[in-house]
């Protein structure tokens, strides 16, 4: 039995453990990037102070928005996502933080916080659309957001509407892009805010 080819596949594996090599290709670390702050203006209000509490459930969302990669349409029928950049957390919890961070301002209800905590009021939503489509070479974040309120006594239904928010990016560079998705969902929670005041006498 020949053992030359044994002893010299031994010989390549300990100089490659030595020298710290490997066959397998090293990433660079993705930048992760967060949902630029808000500033909702608090809402005045012309009747007595609000003390329903509402709980926030994270919104679903499908395969391709349930992670943490930022999604693309460079083209038409094309998806894709940028490469070298995610969100710091699953764009569900982020669309969620931005509504309880915007709620929370506007002073519409007396407490706002995740469904995990007692509330008298439940916002449950779906979101259909968190990505950035190229129109005319520009690309454009949008976002679009299927929202419910019910009750959670009795689980009914109070009020149910579809939000679709855009905003266009200042260049194709992922900053600003990124920047276009904290503009488009400052719009929605201001849209939403204005939405749930005109529900407020179903409360």
């Amino acid at each position: 039995m020949n053992l030359r080819p044994v002893f010299a596949v031994l010989i390549v594996s300990v100089l490659l453990l030595s020298t710290g090599c490997s066959i397998v290709p090293k990433n660079d670390p993705a930048t992760l990037y967060r949902l630029p702050s808000t500033n909702v203006p608090g809402i005045n209000m012309t009747s007595n102070a609000a003390t329903e509490t509402l709980g926030i459930a994270t919104p679903e969302a499908g395969y391709l928005l349930s992670g943490n990669r930022i999604v693309v349409y460079p083209e038409k029928n094309i998806v894709n996502v940028y490469e070298g950049a995610r969100w710091y957390e699953d764009a569900p919890a982020l669309v969620q933080s931005r509504l309880i961070e915007g709620l929370q301002q506007s002073q519409l209800f007396g407490n706002v916080g995740t469904d995990q905590l007692p509330s008298q009021l439940q916002l449950l939503s779906s979101l259909r659309s968190f990505q950035s489509e190229y129109k005319n070479g520009r690309p454009n974040a949008v976002i679009q957001l299927d929202v419910q309120l019910v009750n959670t006594h009795d689980r009914m239904p109070i009020a149910y509407r579809t939000f679709t928010t855009t905003s266009q990016a200042a260049d194709v560079d992922i900053s600003s892009v990124v920047d276009a998705f904290g503009r488009a969902s400052e719009t929605l929670v201001e849209q939403l805010i204005t939405w749930l005041q005109a529900n407020r006498s179903s409360f």
